[in-house]
Parts: C-alpha cells; sequence; structure tokens
C-alpha cells in the first residue's frame, strides 16, 4: 500500500483517507453488498444494513491507509513530501487516534451485521498492520499480506448478507441467514480478483517510490529485482486480476452490462501495464497505480448497475444465459 502523490482537498484528514482512489474504495463494499444479496436472496440488501456495510468497509480500507502513512514517514519525506504527516499539518499521534477510530467505525459495523465479518476484519486489519510495521523493511514480498488483506474486504461484507453458518452469533439484525456454500464461487473469485489486483495496484506505486524506500534501507521488490522486472510481474497480476472478474461473472450468470465493464475497462488495464513493460520508470508506476483505481473503480461500477437491472427487469437476465 502506497500513499497517492497529490490531494484535490487541503483538509489533512480527508487527504489521508486517499480522496484520489475513493471511487475504487466506495464502489469496492458497494458492489460485494449487491452481490451477495442478489445470489442468496434474488433482491437487493436491505437499506440500512447495506448503508452500514459500504461505512464500514469503506472505514476499514481506510484506516490501513491512514496508519500506513504513520509507519512510512520517513520514506514518504523523501517521495511525497507534501502528505499530511511529513509536512507537520497532523502529527503522528493524531494521526494513530484517527486510524483507531475508523478501525473502531469498521468494527462496530460488523458487529452490528454479522460477527463472522468481524473476525474477518480481524484478520484482515492484523494482515495488513504487518505490512506496514514490519514486511515493508523486511522483504522484498512485503506486497504479498496487502493483497491478502484486501482480498478479505469483499468476502468480509459477502458474510454480512450471506452467513458462513459458522458461528451463527446474532448481530443487531439477528443471525444472518446461511444459505449454502460456506462462501459461493463468485465470492471466492471477487475475493482472488481484488488479491491479485492489489499485488498489481500495490507494486505499481511502489516502483514510483522506489528511490525513497532505496534511500531508507527497504527492501521493496523494486529496489531488490529493479522496476523493468516489477513492471512484468506487475503485468502479470493484472492478467489474473482480469480473469478473476471474468469468473465472477460466469460463476454468477451476471448480464451484459457486467461483462462489457469488466472486458473493456480490463482491455484497457492490461494496455496499460503493457506500456508500463515499455516505459518501466518510477513516474510510470505512479501513473499505473492511480489507472488500477479506475479500472477497478470501473468494474464495480459495471457490477453493480447489473445487480440492479437484474433485480429490477426479469427479462435481463435471460440475455445471457
Amino acid at each position: 500500500m502506497v500513499s497517492t502523490s497529490e490531494s484535490k482537498t487541503r483538509n489533512p484528514y480527508v487527504e489521508l483517507l486517499r480522496p484520489e482512489i475513493a471511487d475504487m474504495d466506495l464502489a469496492l463494499p458497494a458492489a460485494s453488498a449487491l452481490l451477495a444479496a442478489y445470489l442468496a436472496t434474488g433482491g437487493f440488501p436491505p437499506l440500512i444494513p447495506f448503508i452500514i456495510a459500504v461505512i464500514g468497509g469503506y472505514a476499514a480500507i481506510t484506516s490501513s491507509y491512514v496508519y500506513n502513512d504513520c509507519c512510512d514517514m520517513d520514506i514518504d519525506k523523501i517521495n511525497l513530501p507534501n502528505r499530511p504527516l511529513v509536512s507537520n499539518r497532523l502529527t503522528r499521534d493524531q494521526a494513530l487516534k484517527y486510524a483507531l477510530f475508523l478501525f473502531v467505525v469498521a468494527g462496530a459495523a460488523a458487529l452490528i451485521l454479522n460477527p463472522e465479518s468481524f473476525v474477518v476484519l480481524l484478520i484482515a486489519v492484523g494482515t495488513i498492520s504487518i505490512y506496514s510495521a514490519i514486511a515493508k523493511r523486511a522483504t522484498f514480498l512485503s506486497f504479498v499480506p496487502v493483497g491478502i488483506a484486501y482480498g478479505l474486504v469483499p468476502i468480509g461484507i459477502w458474510l454480512a448478507f450471506d452467513s458462513a453458518g459458522v458461528l451463527n452469533i446474532p448481530g443487531l439484525f439477528g443471525v444472518v441467514p446461511h444459505y449454502g456454500d460456506i462462501l459461493p464461487l463468485p465470492a471466492v473469485f471477487l475475493g482472488l480478483m481484488m488479491c491479485f489486483t492489489d499485488w498489481g495496484f500495490t507494486l505499481s506505486g511502489v516502483a514510483r517510490d522506489v528511490e525513497g524506500d532505496r534511500a531508507r534501507g527497504a527492501p521493496t521488490f523494486p529496489v531488490t529485482f529493479g522496476i523493468e522486472a516489477t513492471s512484468k510481474f506487475v503485468t502479470l497480476m493484472w492478467v489474473v486480476g482480469v480473469i478473476a472478474s471474468i469468473a465472477i461473472g460466469l460463476t454468477a450468470e451476471l448480464g451484459p452490462i457486467y461483462f462489457a465493464g469488466a472486458l473493456l475497462a480490463g482491455g484497457w488495464m492490461l494496455t496499460q501495464s503493457f506500456d508500463f513493460i515499455k516505459n518501466p520508470l518510477p513516474e510510470r508506476g505512479g501513473k499505473l497505480f492511480l489507472q488500477g483505481s479506475r479500472y477497478r473503480g470501473i468494474m464495480f461500477g459495471s457490477l453493480i448497475l447489473d445487480v440492479i437491472l437484474l433485480v429490477l427487469v426479469p427479462a435481463y437476465s435471460g440475455i445471457l444465459w
């Protein structure tokens, strides 16, 4: 996980949330909730639990951003000197309290919806904290826990609407019904897609930050193997992620809007990744990082629209199947 370079706001608390990639961070929990409810019940999720899930998912994601900034202040002084902490617009103590507040919001949302989601949240937060506090300074494989943590985000949201049937402990709305498999195939592919694409997404940004990481002794993948090798690995991850996105649609029997969005956005993303191979420069990695957010925002947006049509327009579900 890396910081974005600039923000459209000068509010330091908002900047810490990475508003430049908020489309992806909001669309992910919304799409996960809608797809889980649709496959489980054939309809929409209840409105209040849906809102809670989106807020909780967004808070979980952004809490990790804030904590990461607290751990990377020395590196950000070189790579991103305008970030709120290194530009002294917030103290590290203030940022840590902010990260804790966001985690409490996410934890409360998970407990309200389904304690199984809370267990997944704890695993995800623990995993991403290992990256920020330890792994980045210790191994070139530090990107691995980042992808795992983000792959768990849609799983935690999914369980809020389709229980795994393991804990059966009631949240505020009672015990979430269990509709069959612990995790159906679309949920598995959703988690895998997030994991693989996040490895590509994260390493693109890390390639941009290579000089600061090298100066501070962080043996990241680009520092260890170079940006050229990183660009090839990043492209492989995006290829696998795009394939996983198609698997989501096939196993969930989604409609043409989803497949059009996934294929067009995926094809565009792969062309950008191959351009990174042709131009293995830190600046191109940073650009690809932001483009990865746009891709996932569009793909999840297509999924959201597709599910809405599947529920509201019965004839739509028969177009492909």
